[in-house]
């Protein structure tokens, strides 16, 4: 096509020409200027006109909608043409052109039609671009206020933490020295005193979830050992674990933290068991990643409370912090990770999670 449009360029350059000369010649060559413009011209368009009927022929076969409607426009213009031509040829030269009119009709409404389709795509972009950017405005609020929590988290944690085991120390020696019944309290008190520790501490892992020593983490070994620690967590809520994941699939981080973020996730599922309950673990290699995916068969999330996991203090359990997914974002976050889930009330809950693989 490309060629043929340089040559159809160039012989209209020479017609141009050639009608020029024959009008300062008085006409003298009308004959072959008739012959060039006319009888050849018009054999050139036939042949061009089914060269792109062929085509047209080919870009249907490809199946490509706004393809086949410019096709089926065109080529009804290029065979209405081709009719014009042919009889105008078999008239001896005596014949009004009609039929490419009807062709340029058929031409025009599928033009319309792409236009309109054209249109519909657009609307239906723009509907997905608002909702991409409403996503990642949300994504920026949330990054901001988890940078205000964790430097407040850094510099308020490292001061309650001291108090706290000062605290813990002297209830623990005023115990050992009371009444059972004074005993029975202290110990309430200090189960808080360290639940308050516990609490600390996931607020320092969250403002700083540095990976100290990073190593090349075998997700397979480090899997089965998290079943044997979690397996008697899961029977004792009556329900079972089924892990599948293949060896050979290594990751870059800190294996102690990427420890913690599977149990942490596991213990969700298992929390979240209902009748027969099931958590489900699998790994694979895909596009140069390594996916790993934990799935229960629990009571499932709220799609509005699906989007705010991973917030500030957001939690589904009654006496949860929402602290624990935190940190469960920023470690998979610092290991340069990615996290989504999939919930469906009544139908369970999957986390899934990729991590650049270790070649």
């Amino acid at each position: 096509m490309r060629r043929f449009r340089k040559f159809q360029v160039a012989y209209s350059v020479l017609l141009i020409a050639f009608m020029f000369i024959n009008q300062l010649n008085h006409y003298q060559f009308n004959k072959a200027y008739f012959f060039v413009a006319v009888t050849v011209l018009g054999y050139l368009m036939i042949f061009q006109f089914v060269l792109i009927i062929g085509l047209c022929f080919q870009l249907m076969r490809k199946g490509n909608k706004e393809a086949v409607v410019f096709s089926i426009g065109f080529g009804t213009l290029a065979v209405m043409s081709i009719l014009d031509l042919v009889n105008f040829y078999r008239s001896s030269l005596n014949y009004q052109f009609y039929l490419w009119k009807w062709g340029g009709i058929a031409l025009f409404i599928t033009l319309i039609v792409i236009l309109v389709r054209r249109f519909a795509l657009n609307q239906e972009l723009l509907v997905n671009y608002s909702k991409e950017l409403e996503f990642y405005n949300h994504q920026l609020q949330l990054s901001e206020r988890t940078e205000i929590i964790s430097s407040l988290a850094a510099s308020v944690a490292h001061e309650v933490r001291n108090p706290l085991q000062v605290t813990r120390g002297f209830l623990q020696l005023i115990g050992s020295r009371s009444e059972e019944k004074e005993k029975e309290y202290m110990q309430i008190a200090i189960e808080e005193l360290d639940r308050a520790s516990v609490i600390i501490t996931d607020f320092l892992t969250f403002s700083k979830p540095q990976l100290d020593e990073t190593v090349d983490i075998d997700v397979n070994q480090v899997i089965k050992q998290i079943e044997g620690i979690i397996m008697p967590l899961a029977t004792l809520q009556g329900g079972r674990i089924a892990v599948s994941v293949p060896p050979g699939l290594y990751i870059r981080g800190n294996v102690s933290k990427f420890k913690q973020v599977m149990i942490n996730l596991i213990k969700n599922g298992i929390e979240a068991f209902q009748d027969d309950g099931e958590v489900q673990i699998r790994a694979y290699e895909m596009d140069s990643k390594v996916y790993l995916h934990i799935k229960d068969n629990g009571q499932g999330i709220e799609a509005a409370e699906l989007a705010k996991l991973g917030e500030p203090y957001f939690t589904t359990k009654t006496k949860g912090t929402g602290l624990g997914l935190m940190v469960t974002f920023r470690i998979i976050e610092a290991m340069q990770g990615e996290i989504a889930f999939e919930s469906q009330k009544n139908n369970g809950t999957e986390v899934i999670m990729s991590f650049p693989k270790v070649m």
